[in-house]
Formats: structure tokens, sequence, C-alpha cells
């Protein structure tokens, strides 16, 4: 069982920055894969960024690619999500998750076992 807990999210201007954390129960957290998704209402839960159990590769969104990194820190069993140049349609409640499929590449939220509960980050224009 990994249980996950996002911070960070909040009210920024477009053009702006923040930081999301995403910290992990258990002593296995090195072995999972871990994504950001996010979600705005009446839409699905859409794939932003994902990292590799070592943190040695990266994948991301087109939407995102160039302003947003995603990085892990193992020893403090956490997970990061830099997002920088916000714009409103960046605006969704955004969810960390863990994905014990490895070799899988992790774009399909179908892939991922555990969630956190969200944290809401609202970009104005």
């Amino acid at each position: 069982q990994v249980q996950l807990v996002e911070s960070g999210g909040g009210l920024v201007q477009a053009g702006g920055s923040l930081r999301l954390s995403c910290a992990a129960s258990g002593r296995t957290f090195s072995r999972y894969a871990m994504g950001w998704f996010r979600q705005s209402p009446g839409k699905e839960r859409d794939f932003v960024a994902r990292i590799s159990s070592s943190g040695g590769s990266t994948n991301y969104a087109a939407s995102v690619k160039g302003r947003f990194t995603i990085s892990r820190d193992n020893a403090k069993n956490t997970v990061y999500l830099q997002m920088n140049s916000l714009k409103p349609e960046d605006t969704a409640v955004y969810y960390c998750a863990a994905s014990g499929y490895l070799n899988l590449p992790g774009f399909s939220r179908y892939e991922y076992e555990y969630w956190g509960q969200g944290t809401q980050v609202t970009v104005s224009s």
C-alpha cells in the first residue's frame, strides 16, 4: 500500500509559478514510477508528467513540456511538479499517482494503482 498526499496548490496569476509536492508513505516508494495528472470540471483526468522509479527518465504532455518539471527525492519519499509560465488553461485539480508497472509508458491513468486526494491549482488571467 502507498498513501499519497499532495500539497502546494493555490491561486496564481498567469505567468507565475507553483511547486506541487506529493509525499508518499511506506518504504517502497523507490519501486514506483510516479505521475501527475490533472482534471478540470466536466473533463477527463489527463496525463501531465511521469518520472521513472529511479528518476532517470521523465515524460511530459505536449501542453506542459518546457514549462513543467517533474522530479523526485527517494530519500524523502516525495515527488515534485515545478510549474512555470502558468496559463489559465492549467487551472485544474492536480493529482499524483503511483504505478508499479515500470515497463509501461505511464500516460494512461489506468496504469496507476494509487492516487492522492488532489490539490487545486487556479491560474487567473
